[in-house]
């Protein structure tokens, strides 16, 4: 399986582990999954950073690499097609970054691990 993760789940992985779910835990830890992280999730730990809405011991650009590797977690990057799968989408949610995850999702075929009830009412599979 082909799991994205939410923000929330990669900063819990990485510094509060105990707050996954069990079914998340194992999804994450199962080694016949692939586990990725967005390049939109790095752009918005980088944006809440910044605006001091999230509070790191290391500077984004420092933590997101080092937790991402040190947890066996690729990178997905932004393509084209997810982009433009951001039209079709229904606007159940604000948040753009979530928006664009959904759309990743959909588009690389992958499950979205998250608990973020707001997700859940897209197309678009998803955990937790």
């Amino acid at each position: 399986m082909k799991l994205l993760l939410d923000i929330c789940t990669f900063l819990w992985i990485a510094l509060e582990p105990d707050r996954l779910s069990d079914r998340s835990q194992d999804l994450f830890t199962d080694a016949d999954n692939e586990v990725h992280l967005s390049l939109v999730s790095a752009w918005e730990i980088t944006v809440k950073h910044a605006t001091r809405r999230l509070e790191l011991k290391v500077p984004p650009q420092d933590f997101v690499p080092r937790y991402r590797e040190n947890h066996g977690i690729a990178s997905m990057p932004l393509d084209e097609a997810s982009l433009l799968h951001l039209a079709r989408l229904p606007n159940h949610h604000r948040d753009p970054f979530d928006r664009m995850l959904v759309c990743q999702a959909i588009s690389a075929g992958a499950t979205i691990l998250t608990p973020d009830p707001a997700i859940h009412r897209y197309p678009v599979n998803y955990a937790w």
